[in-house]
C-alpha cells in the first residue's frame, strides 16, 4: 500500500476505473489473473516484479513449463547452433586451469545451463585428459525443475522421471539433484550460486544475466522516477500498461547511486551525457559480487557471455516468442523476457570484491582468437556435403558481425587484476573469411 499512499488523489482516480472485474480470456490461476488481482489490491508493481512473476512463477512461469530453446522453442542460443562454441569455451577453461597450476580439486559451475548442451560440449574437451576429469565436479545452478530434467537427460542420455514442480520440498534441499556421468564426474544441481560448495571454480554464465529482473527508470523534471506496470483502464479485458511513478519509490531511492546523476526530462540524450532512461539489475550485481568473492578467495575465473553494453542508458526490456519479438505486457509467461546486460556494472561489482576483469570483447573476436577456424577445418575435412553446409551455416551465425558475432560479448572475471587470460588482450582482429571446405 506504500505506493498508493505516496501517489495522492490524482493517482487513486486513475486507478478507480480498474476496480470492476472485466471480461477475460485468461484462465483462472493464470499469471495474468495473478498479476491483475495483485495490482488491483496493492497498486502498480515494479517491472522487476513483473518479470520475475512471468518467468519464474512456480507453476505457470515461462521457464517452469517446457523446453523453450531451439527451433521449436522461442529462441536459439550459441551452444545449440554449433558444438564448436562449447568446445572453445572448454579450451578456454582448460588453458586457464593449467596456467593456474592444475589444482587437484576444482569445479565447473554453469549458471542457467539451458538444455545442458554447453556443459556437455565443455566436458567433451575435458574428456581428452583423464587427469582433468579425476579432479573435477560439475555444479549447475537452475531454478526450473523442467529444465534440470532436460539437462540431466542431455548429460546422461537417460530418461528419468520428472519431478512435479509442486513438490517444492525436494527443491529446498541443496543440492536438490545429483547424478554421476559415465566418465565418473559427479553433477549437482542447486537453486542459487550461494549454495554451490566453495572451491577453485570456473563459472560460466551464458545468456544468464539477460533474464534477471530489471528495474526501469525514467528521467523527469523532478529527477529519476521508477517505471511501473499498471492495469490499463482504457481496455475492457485484462490488459496492462507501463506508467511512471509520480513520486520517489523505494527502488529509486535505493538505486540512486547506480543511476546517472543528472537525468534528462526530454530527448534520449542531451549535453554532458545526460540520459532519459536507465535500467538497473540488482540481482545481477549480487551474482557478480558473489562470483568476484569466490574467485578471489578460492581461485578460478568466470566467463560471462551475453548481449548488452558497458552502460544501461535505455529501456531494453523485450519479449520473444517463436523467434519473433513479442509485446512484453501481452499474455504474460507465454514469451521470454530479456534485457541488455550492463557489463560495466557487473565489472564494477566484482571489482569491489578484489577481482580483476577484462573485456567485454565480441563473440567474433573471442571465437577466432580461440581457434574456431582451425577447429572448423578439422570438422569440415571429415564432413559430407550436408554436414559441411550445416557447419558453415553455424559458423556464419556465430561469427558474422551482421548476426551474433558483434551482438554477443564476452567478459571475464578473474582472481586478480593482474591476471588477464587469453584471449582478452588489446587489439581486435578483422572478420576473417570462411574456412575452406575441401569437399
Amino acid at each position: 500500500m506504500w505506493l498508493l499512499q505516496r501517489c495522492g488523489v490524482r493517482f487513486l482516480k486513475a486507478l478507480a476505473p480498474c476496480r470492476r472485474r472485466p471480461y477475460s480470456v485468461h484462465p483462472p490461476g493464470s499469471v495474468m489473473e495473478t498479476l491483475y488481482n495483485r495490482i488491483k489490491l496493492t497498486g502498480p508493481i515494479q517491472v522487476a516484479s513483473y518479470m520475475k512473476e512471468c518467468l519464474l512463477h512456480p507453476t505457470t512461469g515461462y521457464y517452469m513449463q517446457k523446453d523453450v530453446f531451439g527451433a521449436r522453442g522461442d529462441f536459439t542460443t550459441s551452444p545449440e547452433i554449433s558444438q564448436v562454441f562449447g568446445e572453445l569455451v572448454g579450451v578456454w577453461v582448460l588453458a586457464d586451469w593449467m596456467v593456474g597450476g592444475e589444482p587437484r580439486e576444482w569445479s565447473l559451475v554453469e549458471l542457467g545451463p539451458g538444455r545442458g548442451t554447453l556443459t556437455k560440449d565443455i566436458l567433451r574437451v575435458f574428456g581428452q585428459f583423464r587427469r582433468v576429469l579425476d579432479s573435477l565436479s560439475v555444479h549447475l545452478v537452475e531454478a526450473s525443475p523442467t529444465m534440470s530434467h532436460l539437462q540431466e537427460k542431455t548429460l546422461t542420455g537417460e530418461e528419468r522421471e520428472v519431478v512435479e514442480t509442486g513438490q517444492r520440498a525436494l527443491f529446498e534441499e541443496s543440492p536438490y539433484k545429483t547424478c554421476t556421468l559415465e566418465s565418473g564426474v559427479p553433477v549437482h544441481w542447486y537453486q542459487r550460486l550461494e549454495d554451490v560448495p566453495l572451491s577453485h571454480s570456473y563459472i560460466i554464465a551464458h545468456e544468464f544475466f539477460d533474464a534477471l529482473p530489471v528495474h526501469q527508470f525514467q528521467g523527469t523534471e523532478e529527477g529519476w522516477r521508477e517505471v511501473l506496470v499498471d492495469i490499463d483502464p482504457e481496455k475492457s479485458d485484462m490488459s496492462l500498461r507501463f506508467v511512471v511513478a509520480p513520486g520517489p519509490t523505494p527502488a529509486s531511492a535505493a538505486f540512486s547511486s547506480l543511476l546517472p546523476s543528472r537525468p534528462s526530462a526530454s530527448g534520449e540524450e542531451g549535453e554532458g551525457g545526460r540520459v532519459r532512461q536507465a535500467e538497473v539489475c540488482p540481482e545481477g550485481l549480487l551474482v557478480a559480487k558473489e562470483i568476484g568473492r569466490r574467485v578471489v578467495e578460492h581461485g578460478g575465473a568466470a566467463l560471462v557471455v551475453d548481449y548488452g553494453s558497458e552502460t544501461a542508458t535505455n529501456h531494453t526490456l523485450r519479449g520473444f516468442r517463436s523467434h519473433q519479438l513479442h509485446d512484453v505486457l501481452t499474455d504474460p509467461s507465454s514469451a521470454d523476457l530479456t534485457a541488455d546486460v550492463d557489463f560495466g556494472a557487473l565489472s564494477r561489482a566484482s571489482q569491489g570484491e578484489g577481482a580483476g576483469y577484462a573485456g567485454p570483447i565480441t563473440q567474433n573476436e573471442f571465437l577466432h582468437k580461440m581457434g574456431i577456424r582451425q577447429r572448423m577445418q578439422v570438422l569440415l575435412d571429415k564432413a559430407n556435403l550436408s554436414e559441411a553446409e550445416q557447419l558453415l551455416s553455424g559458423y556464419e551465425m556465430l561469427t558474422s558481425p551482421e548476426k551474433m558475432g558483434e551482438r554477443f560479448k564476452f567478459l571475464t572475471i578473474t582472481s586478480s587484476p593482474s591476471h588477464i587470460p587469453t584471449p582478452f588482450v588489446a587489439g581486435v582482429e578483422p572478420f576473417p573469411p570462411r574456412p575452406r571446405t575441401n569437399i
